[in-house]
């Protein structure tokens, strides 16, 4: 279950996965296989290949890309979710949802 975005971030976050570009969108989130994340970032690209590169650049598995039309993503979460978030320098996102 997903909450804590507006419907205007997930409309960006659409258009620009749907563009092609390599786009992050953090959302609170509860899945009881995960009990200790309380957050996930969904890295979209409508572009396969550039999300599988993306992933492989970033040390994850491109297998894991959830291949769903049409707005493919990657599921961050945990350590690696903070990790990437730093390095992609989203500050808001990192602050808003408490991971630093």
């Amino acid at each position: 279950m997903a909450f804590g975005i507006a419907r205007e971030e997930l409309e960006k976050w659409k258009e620009a996965v749907s563009r092609g570009e390599i786009a992050f969108l953090t959302h609170y989130w509860l899945d009881p296989r995960f009990p200790d994340s309380k957050t996930v970032t969904k890295v979209g690209c409508a572009n396969l290949k550039s999300l599988s590169d993306w992933c492989t650049a970033n040390g994850l598995n491109p297998k894991y890309i959830h291949n769903r039309a049409p707005f493919p993503h990657f599921d961050l979460i945990g350590p690696k979710q903070k990790e990437i978030l730093q390095k992609e320098n989203l500050r808001d996102q990192l602050t808003r949802f408490r991971l630093l």
